[in-house]
């Protein structure tokens, strides 16, 4: 069978090219019309939910990921290479992992215009999390227990080098370009958020300018896979699975507990945190050790701290590089505060320099 031809736009899609995607995968499912809606939360590509009016044998529904439809968005997908990553992992890396993401029925793109498409299975009912809202201790142990089985079959594995575009999180020239791109724009975040701040916090987004270049100094052990934006809007909770984990936007090769980090210090609150932060990461440990990880607790809780301004980075930069919204503006707010919080609490700026 010719393989389904490539389309990278919601229109383009009709009931005869899903039911070619299905019988070129191998799926005995017929749909007959569907109607479309767009749904989910993200900035950086278009999520589209395609319900089917009669099926036989099919799910009642389908998701399809595509380009954003802002061009300032999209841009910031193509140039951070965030559209073809994400291929990437569904073409050549989902498999090697334990993590659970959503059944892939077809995926593709364009490798110079970058354009692309991802059919894959509809998590509904499952709810996504909310970020601005964050979450609770249970949902908190459930992301790390899945993100353990992320990380513990790619610990080390030299074999993932071959994929350049996951290049490295302590590379010297990331971080250089990292820290200028942070330089660029944190005028632009303080005019727009600064009174969303407190002093403490402005003062700690500010220092954080200046030690970035140390990032390299932090970490020299064995890499793993790393999904560098683990957050609550890139889960789905319940439906088919207890949870679920989406967008791969932004994958690269490093340490697994800047992902840990990111993750508790952007969805859990102060008081939570502060409270469980410690049994988690040892559930998060435990996980890791059944795949022969040996990472002491000691070495993990130290990066751990380091890498608690992972979530801060991230919403910097991220907030000006995409289209503004509302939702967008409360959600980098609530993630920069929480993650200023997480690396005053934990004195990451003095582990960062004692690297």
């Amino acid at each position: 069978m010719t393989d389904p031809s490539f389309l990278s736009k919601p229109e383009q899609v009709s009931p005869e090219w899903i039911n070619h995607v299905f019988r070129h995968g191998g799926y005995d499912y017929q749909i007959d019309d569907f109607s479309r809606e767009s749904i989910g939360t993200g900035q950086i590509g278009e999520n589209i939910r395609f319900t089917f009016a009669l099926s036989e044998n099919a799910p009642k529904s389908i998701v399809g990921k595509f380009m954003s439809p802002d061009p300032v968005s999209r841009e910031t997908g193509i140039q951070q290479e965030t559209y073809i990553k994400e291929v990437l992992f569904y073409q050549h890396l989902q498999s090697k992992v334990d993590i659970q993401t959503p059944e892939i029925f077809y995926v593709n793109c364009n490798p110079e215009s970058h354009e692309f498409v991802i059919l894959m299975e509809d998590l509904a009912p499952g709810q996504q999390g909310d970020q601005i809202q964050g979450c609770g201790v249970d949902d908190a142990a459930l992301a790390l227990e899945q993100l353990a089985k992320l990380h513990g079959p790619t610990w080390g594995d030299e074999t993932l080098l071959q994929y350049k575009l996951l290049g490295r999180t302590d590379d010297e020239e990331k971080l250089s370009q990292l820290q200028m791109i942070y330089k660029m724009v944190l005028p632009g975040f303080l005019n727009r958020y600064a009174h969303r701040f407190s002093s403490e916090h402005i003062a700690t987004i500010e220092l954080m300018m200046e030690l970035l270049p140390f990032y390299k100094a932090i970490y020299t052990g064995p890499k793993a896979l790393i999904h560098c934006d683990y957050r609550l809007d890139n889960m789905m909770f319940g439906g088919a699975h207890p949870l679920s984990i989406v967008d791969w936007q932004t994958i690269s090769l490093g340490c697994g507990l800047s992902d840990a980090s990111y993750c508790l210090g952007t969805s859990l609150i102060s008081a939570e945190r502060l409270k469980e932060e410690k049994a988690l990461l040892k559930h998060y440990l435990e996980v890791l050790a059944s795949y022969k990880i040996d990472l002491s607790w000691n070495d993990c809780w130290k990066y751990y701290r380091a890498y608690s301004a992972s979530g801060l980075i991230m919403a910097v930069i991220a907030s000006m590089v995409v289209e503004e919204t509302d939702r967008g503006n409360d959600m980098f707010v609530a993630m920069a505060t929480r993650s200023c919080q997480q690396v005053i609490e934990l004195e990451c700026f003095d582990v960062i320099r004692k690297a």
